[in-house]
């Protein structure tokens, strides 16, 4: 289905900005196969590089490739606006004008290029604040780092991640977490692009969760390597963090995609078994899905990523259309807050940001007892 709404996008950029130029048939030709091409560049490197999730391919090559999908994403869509206000008809003859088409593809290219820049730069912290009716007053001003979607791969390797782990432990969180999708690739390939992981630091611990991507290249071998990395997963379990004389509860819970490949499906009940009815409790949940279901388990915070604030403004609506109506910051759900962070890095079949910035979340924990 991806690569049938691709095709269709780059058939209509075609037909609406190059079938209209008075160029040479050859030249428009060629730009036919190069936008088909770029729609479906998914498509070859799945085939002989690797996989969709992970291409094996050099960083720099997944720039450009991104850059030009995105141009024809962009392109499209500021097609598709030009199209429906030229049904005007005092607008028709001005906005079909061949000289504005190709002046879209320009335009589109430029944006995108700074898309990129904007998807693999090192991320800015961002300052959250949440209060917490059963937070126990001891605890009030606990900081929480939360890093999301790093998604290392051959366009974020081991030099982001250093850098983002160097960013994070300059801010001296009491707590940090990693609400899933760490990796794309095997082992093997990634290796030396998550050993920074290892450096992680917080006083009260670091703790992870698994994404959709952990699932998609050898889940059980990760999970042995996080551990051998010192990283604890909360797979439908939970921990009891104990500071200043009060406690709060961390939990986790696996994702939706282990259905495909018989493992263990979020089950909240396990995550949180045995938890007092009147503690704190923070859940990692990497898709901000059954919201309401984890309030009423008895969570008071729910952590998550998973959308990567949609990437780009406009297109963001669509992103939580399919995410119960969450996309980006905070919510309250019932007696729940639930905070879904844009993602610290973001899968390199599409690099691009625009209006959503990644982010490394520093969250200061405010008690309601306080």
């Amino acid at each position: 289905m991806f690569h049938l709404i691709t095709a269709v996008l780059a058939l209509y950029v075609f037909w609406r900005m190059v079938w209209l130029q008075p160029w040479p048939q050859a030249i428009k030709a060629l730009l036919g196969v190069l936008i088909l091409a770029v729609a479906e560049h998914h498509l070859v490197t799945r085939q002989f590089f690797g996989s969709m999730a992970s291409p094996e391919i050099p960083g720099a090559l997944l720039m450009v490739l991104g850059c030009a999908f995105g141009a024809l994403i962009i392109s499209a869509m500021l097609l598709l606006v030009l199209d429906i206000a030229a049904l005007l008809p005092r607008l028709r003859a001005a906005l079909g004008a061949p000289r504005l088409r190709a002046t879209v593809g320009v335009v589109a290219i430029l944006l995108s290029a700074l898309g990129v820049w904007q998807a693999v730069r090192v991320p800015d912290v961002r300052e959250v604040d949440i209060t917490l009716a059963q937070l126990p007053a001891e605890l009030d001003g606990l900081q929480l780092v939360q890093l999301t979607d790093l998604h290392a791969s051959r366009l974020l390797q081991r030099p982001w991640l250093e850098a983002v782990v160097a960013r994070s432990n300059a801010l001296q969180p009491d707590l940090l977490v990693i609400t899933g999708d760490l990796v794309d690739g095997t082992v093997a390939a990634r290796t030396a692009d998550v050993e920074p992981l290892r450096d992680l630091r917080a006083r009260l611990g670091v703790y992870a969760i698994a994404g959709n991507h952990e699932y998609y290249a050898e889940y059980q071998q990760w999970l042995d390597h996080f551990a051998q990395l010192g990283l604890p997963m909360l797979l439908n379990g939970h921990v009891t963090i104990e500071d200043a004389g009060a406690s709060l509860v961390l939990a986790g819970i696996t994702d939706p995609a282990a259905a495909r490949f018989g493992q263990p499906l979020p089950d909240i009940e396990a995550a949180l078994a045995g938890v007092p009815e009147d503690a704190a409790v923070i859940l990692l949940s990497h898709r901000p899905l059954a919201a309401a279901g984890n309030a009423l388990a008895g969570v008071d915070l729910q952590l998550s990523g998973h959308t990567h604030g949609g990437q780009v403004l406009g297109m963001h609506w669509v992103t939580q259309s399919f995410n119960e109506g969450y996309v980006s910051g905070e919510y309250a759900v019932g007696d729940m807050r639930l905070y879904v962070s844009n993602g610290t890095g973001l899968w390199n079949g599409f690099p691009l940001r625009l209006g959503k910035p990644s982010e490394i979340t520093r969250i200061t924990l405010r008690s309601a007892k306080g």
